[in-house]
């Protein structure tokens, strides 16, 4: 009998075990699930919540002429969702530089409209991305043709900084940027580590659930 209870247990146990809501969601579930948060128009609810908080940060500043919003370029400025579709909401290289090359990516409405509101103020404009050196031109006439017009200047990697972190990267401009003798109130990007470390000003983060860079 006892041993009868005690496999009875250990069976009750593993199915139990079995049962935990731990397990990841299937990844095509998970896809319909963006997909279906993106084009719902859930997304730009969100996204217009957080714009207009933003801006209600920003209305307190008192700006002077060396201030200057960091703004990040890949889901923060320019909108690369129909890439994302395309690649079946995975990563293909080949696919993402010929992406960039082409100058497809439109402005992402609600980021647009922030710096205009920005740029009405006074404020100066900087990007910093990620994108490589070689991606220089595309990226700056794809802003361009997405009415990002005005801007002092735009960063990308080049050289051993393609070997660090994006935190690293992207924080270490914001020191340089500061030391060139520009105040930074704000920074405006999708990750996490275009808005962490120094000289950060009012963060902005911007939704993205199509990747996560966690470094």
């Amino acid at each position: 009998m006892k041993i009868h209870h005690t496999l009875i247990l250990a069976f009750t146990l593993f199915i139990t075990s079995c049962s935990k809501d731990d397990k990841p969601v299937n990844l095509s579930i998970a896809r319909d699930n963006v997909k279906e948060y993106y084009e719902s128009g859930k997304f730009d609810k969100e996204l217009n919540d957080v714009i207009a908080e933003a801006k209600q940060h920003f209305e307190k500043v008192e700006f002077k002429n060396n201030m200057v919003v960091i703004f990040d370029v890949d889901e923060t400025a320019l909108n690369n969702y129909e890439l994302a579709e395309q690649m079946g909401f995975g990563y293909v290289y080949e696919m993402n530089k010929k992406w960039n090359a082409e100058m497809k990516a439109p402005a992402i409405p609600q980021v647009k409209e922030l710096y205009d509101f920005l740029l009405s103020k006074g404020i100066k404009i900087i990007f910093i991305t990620g994108r490589n050196f070689p991606e220089y031109e595309a990226t700056y006439e794809n802003l361009k043709q997405a009415g990002y017009t005005v801007f002092d200047t735009l960063i990308t990697q080049i050289g051993d900084e393609k070997k660090m972190k994006a935190r690293e990267f992207k924080s270490g401009k914001r020191i340089w940027l500061t030391e060139q003798g520009y105040e930074i109130v704000g920074t405006v990007g999708d990750q996490w580590s275009d808005l962490e470390g120094y000289y950060q000003g009012i963060q902005v983060k911007i939704p993205n659930y199509l990747y996560l860079i966690e470094d």
